[in-house]
C-alpha cells in the first residue's frame, strides 16, 4: 500500500477576531474606523489631485463627495469582516489612509490584509509601514494567526513589491479570480507564516528605529524583511 503522507498536528483552538481597540506606535495609530472621527481627514486627503491614481485596483472610491465617503464609513465602522482601521499618523493627529482585516476564518488561524488604501500624505512613509507591522504583530502575537495573507491585482505592480519588501511570500497567480469595476482580475497570492513572523519582526524593528534615519529623514538601511519569490 502507498503511504498516505500527512502534515504535523497544529494546536486546533480557534483565533481571535480582530478587537475595537487601537494598536498604538511611534509614527502611527492603527484605530477601528470610526465616520464620525476620521471623516473630515480622510475626505481631505483622499480627494483632489494625486489621489486618482489610489483607485484603479480597489473596489472601493473614489469618493466624489463626502456624503458618498460618510455612508461607506458609517457602514464599515459596523463591519466585523472586513474589520476596517483608520492609519491616524501621529504628527497631524489625522487618518491618512484605511487598512482591513479581512476574510478572517478563526478557526483555521486565517487572516488577509488589505482593502489599502493609502494617501499621498501617507505614501512612502514611516508612518505607512509602521501600520503594515502593527497589523502583523497583533495578527500574529495577539490574536494568535497562524498565515497572514496579502493578494492583490497581477498589475498592481507597488501592491506587489510591497508585499514582498513587508516580508510576504509569493505563491502564484490566481487566474480569473475576480470580476473588478466589470474586468477580469488575475489575482496575485502572498502569505507570512507565524513562524517566518519572529524574523520579520526583527526586520521591521531594526528599520523602524529612530537610528535608522538621517536628520533629514532618509533611510540609513533599506528594509530586508527576509521575504521570498516562491
Amino acid at each position: 500500500m502507498t503511504e498516505q503522507r500527512v502534515r504535523e498536528p497544529v494546536d486546533t483552538r480557534p483565533a481571535q477576531r480582530p478587537q475595537r481597540i487601537p494598536l498604538v506606535g511611534r509614527y502611527v495609530d492603527v484605530v477601528p474606523v470610526d465616520a464620525s472621527a476620521h471623516g473630515d481627514s480622510l475626505y481631505a486627503a483622499a480627494t483632489g489631485p494625486g489621489t486618482e491614481t489610489i483607485w484603479t485596483y480597489l473596489s472601493v472610491g473614489p469618493w466624489t463627495d463626502r456624503a458618498s465617503l460618510d455612508a461607506w464609513l458609517t457602514q464599515a465602522e459596523r463591519s466585523e469582516d472586513p474589520f476596517v482601521c483608520a492609519l491616524v499618523e501621529k504628527t497631524s493627529a489625522k487618518a491618512l489612509g484605511v487598512a482591513t482585516y479581512m476574510r478572517i476564518e478563526p478557526a483555521h488561524g486565517v487572516i488577509e490584509v488589505g482593502g489599502i488604501w493609502f494617501t499621498p500624505a501617507l505614501q512612502r512613509t514611516r508612518a505607512a509601514t509602521e501600520a503594515m507591522y502593527l497589523m502583523a504583530k497583533n495578527a500574529f502575537e495577539v490574536l494568535r494567526y497562524r498565515r497572514y495573507e496579502w493578494k492583490c491585482n497581477a498589475f498592481n505592480e507597488p501592491s506587489r513589491r510591497a508585499a514582498l519588501r513587508l516580508g510576504f511570500t509569493y505563491e502564484g497567480l490566481f487566474r480569473q479570480h475576480m470580476i473588478a469595476r466589470g474586468r477580469n482580475r488575475d489575482t496575485a497570492w502572498f502569505s507570512m507564516l507565524d513562524g517566518e513572523w519572529p524574523a520579520r519582526r526583527a526586520a521591521f524593528e531594526r528599520w523602524l528605529a529612530p537610528e535608522n534615519f538621517d536628520a533629514a529623514g532618509r533611510q540609513r538601511s533599506p528594509l530586508a524583511a527576509g521575504s521570498a519569490t516562491g
